[in-house]
């Protein structure tokens, strides 16, 4: 008789990945698994990676709480599967990055950043604040669509070639190109001191 799955594992495995470290287990609680191999490799996946997911979930929204639903989400549809998958993180990753660029926006609409905090010509000195760069490159990012926020993220922040990005968004290469351009071009307008070179698209792989 084939073995029968704990009831309830998959989802406390998925639960605990909201400590964004690994699965709590509790003094003498035995490991919830199913009975066979694929239970352990799933629950050892999670407590490996579950917090690489969501730093990659939480570059994409901006908010910890729907960080942890994309992870969460993403999680329970390769439990179902977990036997076929061959390359786990590579495909967690791209069901992530799919996933919040095709469901974001009607998961919740997030209003257009508004820039009206920086004056016009922010003083020099300002400009050279580390920290001031970061949080308007932050808010900046954090404006653009989903898709042109996705390919900036694997581009210039996981260092994705446009041949990379385009498979794990499921696109071509040119929709890469295109949309890096435009999504360059708006992070200009919105912080024109950041120190974007003219051939950042071009001169990459």
């Amino acid at each position: 008789m084939p073995a029968r799955k704990e009831a309830g594992c998959p989802q406390k495995v998925v639960a605990d990945v909201q400590t964004f470290g690994r699965p709590r287990r509790e003094e003498g609680e035995r490991r919830c698994t199913v009975q066979d191999s694929e239970g352990a490799d799933f629950t050892a996946f999670v407590a490996d990676r579950a917090h690489a997911l969501l730093k990659t979930a939480y570059a994409l929204t901006g908010d910890r709480h729907a960080a942890e639903d994309l992870v969460q989400a993403a999680l329970a549809k390769a439990f179902a599967r977990w036997r076929r998958i061959e390359e786990p993180e590579p495909y967690l990753h791209k069901m992530i990055y799919n996933d919040f660029v095709s469901g974001w926006r009607h998961r919740r609409r997030r209003p257009e950043v508004a820039m009206s905090w920086l004056p016009e010509h922010a003083a020099e000195e300002h400009m050279e604040s580390t920290t001031t760069l970061r949080l308007m490159m932050r808010e900046a990012l954090l404006s653009l669509p989903p898709r042109q926020r996705a390919v900036l993220i694997l581009r210039y922040f996981e260092d994705l070639s446009v041949e990379e990005t385009a498979q794990v968004l499921s696109c071509r290469r040119g929709t890469v190109a295109s949309q890096a351009n435009r999504a360059l071009t708006k992070l200009r307008e919105l912080v024109p001191a950041l120190d974007l070179a003219p051939d950042l698209v071009e001169g990459r792989r």
